[in-house]
């Protein structure tokens, strides 16, 4: 609102300072009728020239004509935060050799919900584009009943307040903007008290409620998400997933693609966590694959699993082929061509099964939960199970497969069978039961033990999805949105699964942001990582990454 008159009035006060020679205007908007003239007249009364850039030139076509110009000022097309072609705009002007600086007008007589929708859509675009805008105008400041709403979203969202418009006269009816006489004319212009009070149902103003408390943190952040990026693979590739979420919604998916193309790094990824092949109960997505790095731990970004190859033995060779795979820790039992591919690849597989998987042991074939009937679990491991410290009891037993593999050999196996304690009950928590080819012999214990704890990672997953969806008021791609959810809950999981030095140092970092203690740790973490990464976004929005270092 009021682009042109303000670029005719910051024109006007530059020639009156430096003459004539040093300036420039332009316009870009070939929309409306008679946009041209009106700037035209505004320069013919300088005495500056002007000129039109059409939609589809780029601003270098104009250089020539610009050359010892000092102060450029171009007047866009006017558009709805909620165009499509923002972005376009944006990115034209950002698409040259001269770099633009971008200015947001804000209308002070607007409602409040629609400067805060006009910032965030148009930071979000600016973003799309490669470009920053975090220089704003205050135009219509005669015709605003209240200036308060205008000046506490430019302060939420860390805008630089350039000059205040109140008024149609060239160029009397503009000020450079001063701290007093904006909140003296907010003051004067305040509405009682009683005026004030919102219907039932009104959206509310405050910030999003991951950005309480988050001025002043930077730095505390910034180290936080330091020593995460050094420690737990992919973070990195994480974070970017979550900085798609800044971005229109429309430009997410494209943005995705170009993020997964080198994901995950070479010699990142030592195994992967396989998730069962079916939505998770009450969802409409599948949870994500987990890629395992060199030690055992969690990859920071899954695998969206249709984005894989249909069918076992596609899906394995492709991710074995693409990201060099070693380690497959399976969620059933793959049929026998896949696991012959398998065991012809010299690979590394368990496979969790029913107590009723069928086997053939002694020469009869029975069920796992016959062979184990009468086993007295003597062996134990420490474990970390829904959040709590339990114990792994379990035993195995050679058996062999109740199929026979194109050759017409049975396939040589280990059964195992496990039970999870509470160590200070000995209550059995659950029961579980894998396979495991039998060349393996007894080490894929530890393979066992990842695979039990990798089940507590739907959970949170949801609940970090629901989180999200929440607060992300459906202005984020479903498939960032599972990214950024099962991500969170993959770090939250792999800090919880770690009880090493800096481990503990994380954890003691992340539930300090939390403030309150919480009875299941992994939950903890993974509330504890939402805030710190919603508060990093926070800050972003805030204007202050730079002062802060969160980047």
């Amino acid at each position: 609102m009021g682009k042109t008159t303000t670029t005719a009035k910051l024109a006007a006060r530059f020639v009156m300072r430096h003459g004539t020679r040093p300036v420039a205007l332009v316009t870009t908007d070939s929309f409306r009728i008679g946009a041209h003239e009106q700037l035209r007249i505004y320069a013919r009364l300088l005495d500056i020239p002007m000129y039109a850039l059409d939609s589809e030139q780029p601003i270098d076509s104009l250089l020539g004509r610009l050359q010892g110009k000092q102060w450029v000022i171009i007047d866009t097309v006017g558009m709805s935060q909620r165009d499509q072609r923002v972005i376009e705009q944006i990115a034209q002007l950002q698409g040259g050799q001269s770099k633009v600086r971008l200015v947001l007008l804000l209308n002070a007589a607007s409602q409040p919900e629609t400067l805060e929708e006009v910032v965030l859509r148009y930071r979000q675009a600016a973003r799309a584009a490669g470009a920053e805008l975090d220089d704003c105008i205050i135009t219509k400041q005669d015709e605003a009943g209240r200036l308060a709403p205008v000046l506490d979203i430019v302060m939420r969202h860390g805008l630089r307040v350039l000059f205040g418009s109140h008024g149609q006269q060239v160029p009397e009816d503009m000020s450079l903007a001063a701290a007093a006489p904006l909140v003296e004319q907010a003051l004067k212009t305040r509405t009682p008290r009683s005026a004030q009070a919102e219907p039932e149902g009104a959206p509310s103003l405050s910030l999003p409620r991951w950005s309480r408390d988050v001025l002043g943190q930077g730095r505390r952040l910034s180290s936080l998400l330091s020593r995460l990026r050094e420690r737990v693979g992919g973070f990195a590739h994480l974070e970017a997933c979550w900085d798609l979420a800044a971005l229109p919604i429309r430009v997410q998916a494209e943005r995705l693609d170009k993020l997964l193309e080198d994901y995950p790094p070479a010699e990142a990824t030592l195994g992967m966590h396989w998730a069962p092949r079916r939505n998770e109960r009450g969802c409409d997505w599948a949870m994500p694959d987990t890629g395992l790095d060199p030690d055992g731990a969690w990859l920071a970004l899954p695998w969206l699993q249709h984005r894989q190859p249909a069918g076992w033995q596609p899906r394995l060779a492709a991710v074995t082929e693409q990201s060099g795979v070693a380690v497959h820790l399976l969620p059933q039992l793959p049929d026998t061509t896949s696991r012959t591919w398998l065991n012809a690849q010299q690979l590394t597989w368990v496979s969790q099964v029913r107590a009723t998987q069928r086997v053939v042991a002694h020469g009869e074939r029975v069920t796992l939960k016959q062979v184990f009937a009468q086993s007295t679990l003597t062996h134990s491991v420490e474990v970390r199970f829904r959040g709590q410290p339990m114990q792994l009891w379990n035993a195995y037993a050679e058996v062999d497969s109740a199929e026979r593999n194109a050759s017409g050999q049975s396939e040589a196996l280990l059964a195992w069978y496990a039970e999870v304690r509470d160590p200070e009950s000995a209550r059995v928590v659950t029961r579980r039961y894998w396979l495991t080819p039998r060349r393996l012999g007894a080490d894929v214990l530890s393979l066992l033990v990842i695979q039990l704890q990798a089940e507590g990672l739907a959970t949170l997953t949801r609940r970090a999805w629901q989180q999200l969806k929440q607060d992300d008021g459906g202005e984020v791609n479903a498939e960032v949105r599972l990214l950024m959810a099962s991500g969170t809950a993959a770090v939250a999981g792999h800090l919880d699964n770690a009880d090493d030095e800096a481990a503990v140092a994380l954890h003691s970092d992340l539930m300090g942001l939390l403030g309150a203690r919480r009875k299941r740790r992994d939950t903890a973490l993974l509330d504890a990582l939402l805030y710190a990464l919603m508060a990093r976004d926070a800050i972003r929005q805030l204007g202050s990454v730079n002062r802060e270092g969160v980047v």
